[in-house]
């Protein structure tokens, strides 16, 4: 399977956990040898400015991120050009369902899925979106920029345990009719990191249900990387969301 990445992505530019230095590297030597890697390019001004206001990128500008969320955001966008005719995945950072149009927290500056998802939308290419943000942390980047477009539906999973978490993927995925499914993969709701719910192999069983259910809408799946801060589990987490993509 073809994985978004790019060598810039290990730059420690802040000091949050989303930047820690060896976490990128920590997935790209779990998946090296397994998929092949290929390289963004960063997004433009104007991708950019579909999403978010010229305040915000000014404040970005500021901080001195702008050329790393910018190149998230690329990496975004290919991984959903791919991901209309073969299942893709993106190892991108800064992440970004954090950022609405006009601010930006939780480490992150850019909305890389709705810029990726309003480029292909304006250009024709899809007609509705479900989006999948299995982070530990609520998306309201993704929901304040894209809920009221009308063409994104969006579901943040909840359950008491991981078998009701799950249930209610699985549900929810086997609902939608969407021509896309795409998903904010963040890996910190796993039982060793932050959030201590969902083991590895149900990261395997989201990707396949995404896949098998992208597969009968005739239509398409990509995934971006959100959360997920254990470097020791991180890296085996992607790789068996990756491999649940890859399942035919």
């Amino acid at each position: 399977m073809k994985v978004v990445y790019h060598e810039d992505y290990n730059e420690v530019y802040t000091d949050d956990p989303a930047s820690a230095a060896g976490r990128i590297q920590a997935i790209e030597i779990a998946l090296r040898g397994k998929v092949t890697f290929v390289t963004p390019v960063t997004a433009t001004k104007e991708d950019i400015l579909q999403v978010h206001t010229p305040d915000h990128i000014k404040s970005v500008e500021r901080e001195g991120v702008y050329e790393i969320a910018a190149l998230a955001a690329g990496g975004a966008i290919l991984a959903a050009q791919i991901g209309l005719t073969e299942p893709c995945f993106a190892v991108i950072r800064p992440p970004g369902h954090h950022a609405s149009a006009g601010s930006a927290w939780g480490f992150c500056y850019f909305n890389n899925m709705a810029i990726a998802l309003e480029k292909l939308k304006h250009e024709g290419k899809i007609k509705k979106v479900f989006i999948l943000d299995f982070d530990l942390h609520f998306g309201d980047g993704n929901v304040n920029i894209l809920s009221g477009k009308g063409y994104v539906t969006i579901l943040n999973p909840t359950g008491q345990n991981r078998n009701e978490y799950l249930k209610n993927v699985e549900a929810s995925l086997a609902q939608t009719d969407a021509d896309m499914i795409a998903v904010s993969a963040g890996f910190d709701n796993h039982e060793a990191d932050w959030g201590g719910l969902l083991k590895t192999e149900d990261y395997k069983y989201m990707g396949n249900l995404v896949r098998g259910n992208a597969r009968c809408n005739k239509g398409s799946c990509f995934g971006i990387l959100e959360g997920g801060y254990n470097h020791n589990v991180l890296g085996k987490n992607v790789l068996a969301f990756i491999e649940g993509l890859e399942e035919k």
